[in-house]
C-alpha cells in the first residue's frame, strides 16, 4: 500500500516502510503536488509553492528531475504510477485516504463520531511539512494547524462527560494553552463526573494566562460554564459554529486606551435595540486598526461569530461598495443558498435580520460612506453588537438608531511615541528625542503617516534629525492651516518625492488602476516596462503593500493621494517642475524631453493587457467556444497561469465598470464575454449577472445586446429567476431574429428549454431544443449540434425514453470528440450516466460518470467535477453501495465547500441521510 505523509516529516511509505528522499525540494514538490491531491498543478505554481522569489537558475529543468526523482520513488510493483503529466499540469493521482492531510478532512468533517474525530487527531505526527521552508509552506501550516485545533475542539465538545478523554484534551491544551474552546470542554467533562475542583482550577489558570499573554479576560462561554459549575448547576449548552470574518488586526497596534474602554464599556449595555459604535475621524487616523484590534480582542464574548465587510465609502475610484452586494456576502455567511436570497434589498435586510435574532455576534461595517449605506446592514437582534467606522459623523445614526459615537482625534504626543518606538526601536528612538518630537508634529500625529515616516528612516538608516532636514526643506508645508489631511499630504509628499523617478511615475499611475488590488505583470503593462523593482521601492518607502504574494494593494488614502498626483504632478523634484493640466500628467524620458500621457491612454493600455491575457485564460477554458462577436485587438502569446482568473477576476469586473462608464463600450463587453465560463465554472453567478447587466447597460450595438441578454437569460436560470430569464431570453431572441442570426435563436432556444423545464412543462423543453438542433443543422455549426443533442438527450430522460437518449448522446460525443471539445465530450458522457442510471444498468452509469471525471479533473472545472460526484453517489446508493455513495458525496462536499458554493448544503443532508 503506498502513503504519502504530509502532517510530520514529508514520507512516502510503501508497503509499511518509509521510502528514502533525500532532498528537501523533492519533498517541496510531493507536497506541493499532494495539498491538490487528483487535480493538475501547473509547474509555475510548483516553482512558486518551492522556491518562492528565488528559484534557480533553469527552474523548469530543476523542476523536472525532482519530479523524475518522485515517479520513481512513488513506483509499486503492482499499481501504475499515481504521479502522472496533464495538459494543465502535473497530477497526483490517487486515493485521498492514502494522504493523511486528505484523511484527517474527510475524518473531520462534520458530523463526525468521536472515533473518527479521535482518528484524524492520531493521523499529526508533529510539525507538518516539517523541515520545509517558505512562503507556501508557511501559509498552509497555519490553516493546518487551525484545522488541527477545529477538529480538537469538535473531538472534545463530543465527548460528554467520558472521563478518559480528559488526559487527551490536558495534552492539547499544552499545545493550545490559549484555546478557550479546548478549555472549556474540559471544564464541562470535569463538571459533569464531579471532578468540579479540577474545573475551577483549570478556570483560575486559564484567566491568568489570558491576561498575562492577551490582556484579556475570558470569553461569555468560559465564563457562563465557570458560573454554572459554581451554581453546580451541570455543563453549559453547546454553541453554534461561530463565524469568524475579522481581519487579522495591524502587527504592532499601541495606544487608544480612552477609545477602546469606551468600546468595551458598551459590551453589556443592556438595549432594546442593537448597540451601535459609530468610530469616525479623518483618513489615515487610525479607525480601521481600533475596530479590527478590539474586535478582535473581544470576539469570545461573542460564541455565535463575527461578521466584516470593508464598504469602500471613500473609494478614491468612487465605487463604495452597493449594501445590496454587503447583504448577499452576509447571507451568505450565515448559510443562506444562492437561490434563497431575495432579489430586493428590503426583503434581504428582513432575511438577514431574522437570521441574526438569538444569536450572540459581533457585525463590523468598515469605512461606510453615509447611513444610507449602513441602515440596511444594521441587525434588529439587541444580542449584536455593531461597530461602523466612518471619516464622517454619521450623525443621523446617532439620532435615530441611537448609536454611540466614538470620535478618535490624533495619537497624543506619547501614544505616537509609543508606535514609532514599536517600529524603531526604544533605544533610536530614546537617542534622539527632538527629532522625534518634530517628525510627530510633521506628521499630525496621524498613524498613517508615522508608520510611513518609520519606514523611511528603517530605509535609510539615517539619523532622524536628517529626516527633520527634509521635512522643513518641503515647501508644501505653507499649505499647512492646521488641517490633519493637509498635514498628512505633506509626509506622502515627502515620502513621494524620495522616490526614484520611475518609481514615482508607477505610483502616480496606480492611482488609475481600479483596483483591489495590482499583479506585478499589470504594474509592467502599466508602465511599460519592468515594474518589480519600483514595486518593491514604494513597499520600502510604505506607499504599497504586497499583501499577497506578487501583488500589491494601496490604503485608500495613499490611492487618493496617487490618483491626485496622476491629474497635477509630473516629477518628484522641486514644486516648480508640477505642471500638466486636468486630466493629464506628464513624465521626463531619458533625453529631458515631456510626454503627456492621459488617463484615457492609460485606461487603454490597462484594457490592452487585461484583455489580451483574459481572452487567452479562457481558451484554456473552452478551447472550441464560438468566435468572440467583437475579436480582441490583442491576443497573449503566452499561456496564463491557471489560476490567473481566481487572482484577477475582482479586477477585471472593476475595470469593467470603469470602461463602461468611461466609453469603451466594445471592451466592456469583451470583458464580460471572457469571464463568462471562469464565473460559471466557478458558481459565481451573481458576478456573472453583474458583467453582463453592465454589457446590456451599454452595448455598442443590436448585436452585443443580444448577446447580453442570452447571457443574463441562461445565468438567471442558475439563479432560478426564471420569470427573469424568459424576459431576458425573449429580448435575445428577438433581437437574434430581427438579425437574422441562426446560431444566436439555436442558443437561445437552447436557453429556453431550461426555463420550460423549470416550469416542468418537459415535453415543452424538448421541443425548444429540437428547434435549437435544427437551427444548428441549418447553420453547419457542428459545436452547436453537438450541444443541443446533448440536450435532447437529456430531455429525452426526464419525459422517460430513456433508450432513445442513450442514442442522442452518443450521437453528441460523437461530434465533440470530433471536433476536439473535451467539455462537449464530458457533458455527453455526464448524460450518458444519467440515462443508464435510470434503465437500472448502475455499472454502466458509473462507468460514465468516472470518464466524465477524468476528463473534468483534467480541465480544472471543479463545479462540474463536484455535479458528476453527486451525480455519482446518487448511483452508487442506488446500486445499494452505501460506502462508495458516501465517498462520492464527500469528495463533491469538499469541494462545494472550498468554492464557497451553497449547494454544499444538499450533498451533506445527503451523507448525513445516509447515517
Amino acid at each position: 500500500m503506498l502513503e504519502v505523509r504530509l502532517l510530520g516529516a514529508v514520507e512516502i511509505v510503501i508497503a509499511g516502510e518509509p521510502v528514502e528522499m533525500r532532498r528537501p525540494q523533492s519533498r517541496a514538490v510531493l507536497a506541493a503536488l499532494a495539498v491538490d491531491l487528483g487535480r493538475p498543478v501547473s509547474a509555475a505554481t510548483l516553482i512558486d509553492r518551492v522556491w518562492d522569489d528565488e528559484p534557480p537558475k533553469g527552474a523548469q529543468s530543476v523542476l523536472y528531475s525532482h519530479i523524475t526523482r518522485l515517479r520513481a520513488a512513488l513506483q509499486t510493483e503492482d499499481t501504475a504510477n499515481p504521479l502522472v503529466r496533464r495538459p494543465a499540469g502535473y497530477v497526483l493521482d490517487l486515493d485521498p485516504d492514502a494522504i493523511d492531510l486528505h484523511r484527517f478532512r474527510r475524518l473531520t468533517t462534520l458530523p463526525a463520531s468521536t472515533a473518527e474525530l479521535r482518528e484524524a487527531l492520531d493521523l499529526w505526527r508533529g510539525e507538518p511539512l516539517a523541515g520545509i521552508r517558505g512562503r507556501w509552506a508557511d501559509n498552509v501550516r497555519v490553516t493546518w494547524r487551525q484545522q488541527r485545533l477545529d477538529a480538537a475542539v469538535a473531538w472534545a465538545s463530543a465527548a460528554g462527560n467520558d472521563a478518559s478523554v480528559v488526559p487527551g484534551i490536558r495534552a492539547l491544551l499544552d499545545e493550545y494553552p490559549l484555546a478557550e474552546p479546548l478549555a472549556a470542554a474540559l471544564m464541562r467533562v470535569l463538571a459533569a463526573t464531579g471532578r468540579t475542583a479540577e474545573a475551577l482550577a483549570g478556570f483560575a489558570e486559564l484567566k491568568v494566562r489570558l491576561r498575562d499573554e492577551l490582556g484579556a479576560d475570558p470569553g461569555a462561554e468560559l465564563q457562563k460554564i465557570h458560573v454554572a459549575t459554581l451554581q453546580a448547576g451541570g455543563a453549559a449548552t453547546e454553541t453554534r459554529a461561530p463565524i469568524r470574518q475579522l481581519p487579522t488586526p495591524v502587527a504592532g497596534f499601541t495606544g487608544r486606551e480612552t477609545a477602546l474602554a469606551t468600546l468595551d464599556s458598551m459590551i453589556d449595555e443592556p438595549a432594546r435595540t442593537a448597540v451601535i459604535s459609530a468610530i469616525s475621524g479623518t483618513a489615515g487616523i487610525g479607525k480601521t486598526a481600533l475596530a479590527v484590534y478590539w474586535a478582535q480582542r473581544v470576539a469570545e464574548r461573542f460564541p455565535d461569530g463575527q461578521l466584516y465587510v470593508n464598504l469602500n465609502g471613500f473609494d478614491p475610484g468612487g465605487q463604495a461598495l452597493d449594501p445590496t452586494v454587503a447583504l448577499r456576502q452576509f447571507l451568505g455567511a450565515l448559510g443562506t443558498k444562492a437561490e434563497q436570497i431575495p432579489d430586493d434589498r428590503a426583503s434581504m435586510a428582513a432575511l438577514y435580520r431574522s437570521l441574526l435574532a438569538g444569536r450572540r455576534m459581533l457585525v463590523l461595517l468598515d469605512n461606510a460612506r453615509d447611513p444610507e449605506q449602513v441602515r440596511p446592514l444594521l441587525p434588529g437582534a439587541s444580542s449584536t453588537f455593531t461597530v461602523v467606522t466612518s471619516r464622517n459623523w454619521l450623525t443621523s445614526l446617532v439620532a435615530a438608531e441611537g448609536a454611540t459615537p466614538v470620535t478618535l482625534d490624533l495619537m497624543t504626543a506619547d501614544e505616537a511615541r509609543g508606535l514609532l518606538e514599536r517600529r524603531l526601536g526604544k533605544e533610536r528612538v530614546a537617542a534622539e528625542p527632538e527629532a522625534v518630537d518634530r517628525i510627530i508634529e510633521r506628521c499630525a500625529r496621524l498613524p498613517l503617516a508615522l508608520s510611513i515616516a518609520a519606514a523611511r528612516a528603517l530605509q535609510s538608516g539615517a539619523p532622524l534629525r536628517s529626516l527633520i532636514d527634509e521635512l522643513e526643506q518641503q515647501p508644501w508645508d505653507t499649505l499647512d492651516a492646521g488641517d490633519p489631511l493637509t498635514q498628512v499630504r505633506v509626509v506622502f509628499s515627502w515620502s513621494y518625492r524620495a522616490l526614484s523617478r520611475p518609481a514615482a511615475r508607477l505610483f502616480r499611475l496606480l492611482g488609475l488602476h481600479p483596483g483591489p488590488d495590482i499583479s506585478v505583470a499589470a504594474a509592467d503593462a502599466l508602465i511599460m516596462g519592468d515594474a518589480q523593482p519600483l514595486l518593491t521601492e514604494l513597499s520600502a518607502a510604505s506607499l504599497t503593500t504586497e499583501h499577497r504574494p506578487g501583488r500589491y494593494i494601496l490604503h485608500d488614502l495613499l490611492s487618493a493621494y496617487a490618483a491626485e498626483l496622476s491629474e497635477t504632478a509630473t516629477e518628484p523634484a522641486a514644486p516648480s517642475e508640477i505642471a500638466g493640466e486636468q486630466g493629464e500628467f506628464s513624465e521626463v524620458d531619458g533625453d529631458g524631453e515631456t510626454k503627456g500621457e492621459t488617463e484615457q491612454q492609460v485606461l487603454t493600455r490597462l484594457l490592452d493587457h487585461y484583455l489580451a491575457i483574459a481572452y487567452a485564460a479562457d481558451k484554456q477554458l473552452d478551447p472550441v467556444r464560438d468566435p468572440i462577436t467583437f475579436p480582441i485587438d490583442k491576443v497573449h502569446e503566452g499561456t496564463p497561469p491557471k489560476d490567473w482568473f481566481e487572482q484577477e477576476h475582482r479586477v477585471l469586473l472593476s475595470l469593467q465598470a470603469r470602461a463602461a462608464e468611461t466609453g469603451h463600450r466594445r471592451e466592456a463587453w469583451q470583458l464580460a464575454w471572457c469571464l463568462d465560463n471562469f464565473l460559471h465554472f466557478n458558481g459565481l453567478w451573481h458576478d456573472r449577472v453583474h458583467a453582463w447587466q453592465v454589457a446590456v447597460d451599454h452595448p455598442e450595438d443590436t448585436n452585443a445586446a443580444a448577446h447580453a441578454y442570452l447571457n443574463l437569460g441562461r445565468v438567471d436560470n442558475r439563479l432560478k429567476r426564471h420569470a427573469d430569464a424568459e424576459n431576458h431570453l425573449g429580448r435575445a431572441l428577438a433581437l437574434f431574429e430581427e438579425r437574422g442570426d441562426a446560431i444566436g435563436q439555436a442558443h437561445a432556444h437552447r436557453a429556453l428549454s431550461w426555463v420550460s423545464e423549470a416550469h416542468g412543462d418537459l415535453r415543452g423543453a424538448l421541443d425548444q431544443d429540437r428547434l435549437a438542433l435544427a437551427l444548428f443543422e441549418e447553420a453547419g455549426n457542428r459545436q452547436g449540434m453537438a450541444d443541443a443533442l446533448n440536450s435532447v438527450g437529456w430531455d429525452q430522460c426526464l419525459v422517460g425514453e430513456h433508450e432513445a437518449a442513450l442514442e442522442t448522446c452518443e450521437r453528441a460525443r460523437t461530434i465533440h470528440r470530433a471536433i476536439g471539445d473535451r467539455w462537449g465530450e464530458a457533458s455527453s458522457l455526464d448524460s450518458l450516466g444519467f440515462a443508464n442510471h435510470h434503465l437500472g444498468r448502475y455499472a454502466e452509469a458509473v462507468d460514465r460518470y468516472e470518464q466524465t471525471l477524468a476528463v473534468v479533473r483534467d480541465l480544472g472545472d471543479r463545479y462540474f467535477e463536484a455535479d458528476t460526484l453527486t451525480r455519482l453517489g446518487e448511483t452508487h446508493r442506488a446500486a445499494g453501495d452505501v460506502p462508495a455513495a458516501r465517498k462520492a458525496w464527500q469528495r463533491a462536499l469538499d469541494i462545494l465547500t472550498e468554492l464557497g458554493h451553497d449547494e454544499a448544503d444538499d450533498v451533506r443532508t445527503k451523507i448525513n441521510d445516509l447515517r
